[in-house]
């Protein structure tokens, strides 16, 4: 901040060494031309335009050459003493000075970087202890405007504690689905009006059928991941007979519906490369992250606002960072040959649910289907197929490249995502 323009600083030697007048006005005159003359020193000037101790926080202005600098005020003296000290002056004894103003151009604010836990744990220690002087010290040297003083308060502020979600907090409305350890109904959140898919699962279906594990690894799973062809699940709670999941609602419901919905029961190539390349970025972002759905098929995938593309229900998902897993799971049509051979099996699963789910949605029916499952078995097994002749080449070389029998030899992710059919009908 600068000094209005009739205000002058003096040094505190200068502005209490003044006398009463006792000689004539030419010796007079010589001494105050000798005073103003005094040059600046280290000590009177404001390094760098900042606020010296006792100022107030006065920020004063570069000094250039033939220009008055200055001066420092003494502790606790008030910024009017200055011109009170020269008011009995009716003119100026020296010509007046034109005021230059700084060329100093404030930096674009930057966001506040956030301190380690460790340095906010010490600003407030214990009194007495060992810490408490430690800590003081950092504060001082760390702190040396206000500015820094209210950004440490900021710091240290407790966070908020997360909101306890109850059943009373929504409005619940029509059923969107059932499943079989519960329901999942459309909902809103009173305060915020903001509409989610409340999934409901019964603790003691949940407990009947021993899959806790599954329920609790489904919550740990999807609540961390954050991907645009990824459901949201936002919170969860539960009470004594229910598990609540607070999950991204899908207004256009299942891509098995909208498959059903097609006069053909099966949908283009171009939306069908649509789906499959949304898809696949999904699954890029869940094998980087060790995660395996294992459980692909069109009754898990859901359609949100404008029909993007959502993966769901986690419920056989795994985080595997070894990648070998035993359990036979999923649905019969998309298991792969080493689950259906018992063998361990690795997030290479999930490629060939894609090859399934490709086939799929591109002649409308699996690929295996048979009306039993030892059929089924032994058609995957022996990776037996057939594809019709509207099923362009294109499309027909990346199914062959998905269902491959030995699971290292099938397309990688990013592979797909380049192939020629994909590319051809997504850009």
């Amino acid at each position: 901040m600068s000094h209005p323009s009739d205000h002058v600083l003096r040094s505190k030697e200068n502005a209490l060494a003044r006398k009463p007048e006792t000689s004539g006005a030419l010796h007079n005159l010589q001494k105050k031309n000798l005073l103003l003359a005094k040059k600046p020193t280290s000590e009177n000037v404001a390094p760098g335009g900042k606020p010296l101790p006792g100022s107030s926080g006065t920020v004063f202005r570069s000094v250039t050459a033939g220009v008055r600098p200055p001066n420092k005020l003494g502790p606790g003296a008030p910024n009017s003493a200055a011109p009170l000290a020269v008011s009995k002056f009716q003119k100026p004894l020296m010509p007046p000075v034109k005021k230059v103003t700084s060329e100093f151009v404030a930096p674009a604010p930057v966001a506040p970087v956030k301190k380690p836990e460790i340095v906010s744990k010490q600003i407030n220690p214990a009194p007495g202890s060992e810490s408490s002087t430690e800590s003081s010290a950092l504060v001082a040297s760390s702190s040396g405007s206000t500015t820094d003083k209210e950004k440490v308060k900021t710091e240290i502020q407790p966070q908020k504690p997360k909101k306890t979600w109850e059943l009373n907090n929504f409005d619940i409305g029509r059923l969107l689905g059932r499943g079989k350890f519960g329901n999942v109904y459309l909902a809103r959140e009173k305060e915020s009006q903001f509409v989610v898919a409340l999934k409901v699962l019964f603790k003691r279906q949940v407990g009947e059928s021993k899959v806790e594990h599954q329920v609790r690894r489904e919550i740990e799973i999807q609540s961390h991941l954050r991907h645009p062809h990824i459901l949201r699940l936002y919170a969860y709670f539960h009470d004594d007979a229910r598990i609540y999941l607070i999950l991204e609602y899908a207004p256009q419901g299942t891509l098995f519906n909208a498959l059903q919905a097609q006069p053909l029961k099966r949908f283009d190539e171009r939306q069908s490369a649509t789906y499959i390349q949304a898809l696949c970025s999904a699954l890029l972002y869940l094998h980087e992250r060790d995660i395996i759905h294992r459980d692909i098929k069109p009754e898990n995938l859901l359609l949100g606002h404008k029909g993007v593309l959502k993966i769901a229900d986690f419920g056989w998902s795994v985080h595997e960072p070894n990648s070998m897993r035993m359990t036979l799971c999923g649905t019969v049509d998309y298991l792969p040959p080493e689950m259906v051979q018992g063998k361990p099996h690795t997030k290479n699963v999930d490629l060939w649910s894609l090859g399934v789910l490709c086939f799929e949605l591109l002649v409308g029916h699996a690929p295996f289907y048979s009306k039993n499952y030892d059929e089924t078995y032994k058609k995957i097994l022996k990776v037996e197929y057939k594809l019709p002749e509207h099923i362009s080449k294109a499309a027909a070389h990346l199914i062959s490249k998905l269902l491959i029998l030995n699971p290292q030899h099938r397309l990688p992710l990013d592979q797909v995502m380049v192939h020629p059919w994909i590319a051809a009908h997504t850009q």
